[in-house]
This record gives structure tokens, sequence and C-alpha cells, in this order.
């Protein structure tokens, strides 16, 4: 058996010191991709998951006029969604760039930190976030009032079913999606919320049922929005 020489060994020592190394360095990917992305009714809750992040970020890349790529590219990368809402809403009632915001908030520092020391006035983001954000909420908190001030804001869905829906427990997705099925069709969202948790529709089904096809939702959204300004 051939020794290894004192130089390979070395080499090798290197090599075997670097690699965990350069795995730690490594950018973190949170991966947003989806296996199923079509509704089969033989497992009709199976894409429920797909349906519910397009419409997020489809309805997200309507209001801020941005590349809905981009948003899922952030997703990968690690950004959440909460803070993705409340930095391009911060941006939008203020003429603020959103990605200097989002940097700030990488950095470990919280939204209220982040609109104090960018002498953001709190209350240029509307009462309901600026009461949030001096009542100190966490990200999911500051995000849904985001979602619901959009919302209403379009009249997509009205205050009282907003708060029906949310004591309900719906998420921002089941938000998001719910208002698009009831604008469409014209019916209560609450209806299709409890359908799909007393299990007896999926979301896949619903959207189905009222002809929207995934590709299709940021446009629907697109021209909900349109039609509401």
């Amino acid at each position: 058996m051939r020794m290894a020489t004192p130089g390979k060994s070395f080499l090798l020592l290197v090599i075997i010191l670097l690699v965990p190394t350069a795995a730690i360095a490594a950018p973190t990917i949170s991966c947003h991709c989806f296996k199923d992305r079509g509704y089969d009714p033989a497992q009709p809750t199976l894409a429920d998951p797909y349906f519910l992040a397009t419409a997020q970020n489809s309805l997200f890349a309507a209001v801020f006029g941005v590349d809905k790529k981009n948003v899922v590219l952030k997703k990968q990368l690690g950004t959440s969604s909460d803070d993705l809402w409340i930095a391009y809403w911060i941006a939008l009632k203020t003429g603020k760039a959103a990605e200097p915001l989002l940097q700030q908030k990488e950095s470990g520092k919280s939204w209220r930190e982040i609109v104090t020391e960018s002498k953001i006035p709190a209350k240029s983001c509307g009462p309901s976030f600026a009461a949030a954000l001096q009542n100190n909420a966490r990200n999911p908190g500051l995000a849904e009032t985001v979602v619901n001030e959009l919302l209403s804001g379009y009249r997509l869905l009205s205050n009282s079913d907003l708060t029906l829906l949310r004591k309900s427990g719906a998420s921002n997705q089941e938000l998001i999606i719910a208002a698009l099925l009831a604008a469409k069709t014209k019916q209560q969202a609450i209806r299709y919320y409890h359908e799909v948790k007393t299990g007896a529709k999926s979301w896949g089904a619903l959207l189905a049922s009222a002809g929207i096809e995934p590709p299709e939702i940021q446009e629907e959204f697109a021209a909900l929005l349109r039609a509401k300004r």
C-alpha cells in the first residue's frame, strides 16, 4: 500500500476543513416549490397548499405591482410573507423603498424600531397599522392588519366579513383565497371558509367550481383591483 505524502495529506486536511465552512456560508434557502399544482378530484386537498400560496402571492403582486416570480424568490431566500406584506405596505403608504426596510429587518430589528429609526410617521401607514405598531404587535399581527386593510380598502371583503373570518381563525392565505372566491361568485366568503374547514370541500374544488384556473389567479385579482379603484 502506498502511503500518502506529507503534501497530499496536508491538502486533504485543508479540503476536509473547508467543506463544512462552505456549507455554513451558503445562503439558507427555504423551498417554496410545490410538486402538486393541479386539482385532482381523487385527491381534492393535495394541491391546496399551492393554491393558498399562489393566491397570496398573486394578490401581493397585483397590489404592489411586482413580479410574482420575485416574490417567490424572496421567500425561497428566507424572507417571510409577513415581512414582505409589512415592508411593501410601508413603502406604498410612505414612498419609501421596500428593500432597505427589509434589510433592516434582516439585521434583527423590530418593525417598530425600523419605523422609528427611519423617521416614518406611523400614522402615515394608516390608523390600524399605527395602533398595532404602538402596541408592539408581532409580525403576524402587523401583517394581518395589512391584509385586512387591503381587502377592505379594495372592497373585496366587508369589515363585518373580515371580522367574522378572523374570529373563525382564518389565516392571511385563507382570507385571500376566500375573498377571491366570494368576489368571483358573489357568495359570502365565510361560506367557503366553513366548507373547507368542515371537510365538505377543498380550496381546489371551490376554485374549479368557480371556473378559476391557478395560472389565472393573478389576472383575476388584477381585474378585481381595477374594477374596485
